[in-house]
């Protein structure tokens, strides 16, 4: 299943990250994975949250906030774990956009974010092939 990642635009100077963070703290909202890529004037932060509503409500009023479906595939700590899961969307032509790991419960384990091009044929081919993926009720 796809889960929500939400992508907020901090602006790239001293004290704005800690900003973002800090509304999420006081608000409740726990960060299961994140990711930030920046540029000179902004960076993009990609989150998955324990509340995506709650997060959207509390970040747009200051920042740009979006939300994407992506995917997260559980991960096995071997070697070839995430070409197994890389090949199987190279062979369908899915394009991968961008990717990011975290870790989750030990009941959960390790996962890799997926965003590419075709999220539900890319989920379906992982479902086909055996692959475990997250939902967003295995988040919140």
């Amino acid at each position: 299943m796809a889960i929500q990642q939400i992508s907020v635009f901090v602006e790239n100077k001293q004290g704005k990250l800690v900003e973002t963070v800090k509304a999420l703290a006081e608000n409740g909202i726990n960060i299961r994975a994140m990711s930030i890529a920046d540029t000179k004037d902004f960076g993009i932060l990609r989150m998955i949250t324990s509340d995506n509503a709650k997060t959207q409500e509390v970040l747009s009023e200051d920042t740009v906030v979006n939300t994407t479906d992506v995917i997260a595939v559980k991960m096995g700590d071997y070697p070839g774990a995430l070409y197994k899961v890389i090949d199987i969307l190279a062979k369908a032509d899915i394009n991968i956009e961008y990717m990011y790991a975290f870790t989750a419960s030990e009941a959960l384990g390790a996962y890799v974010v997926f965003r590419v091009d075709d999220v539900a044929h890319a989920q379906k081919l992982m479902d086909e092939n055996g692959m475990e993926s997250l939902d967003n009720k295995d988040l919140f």
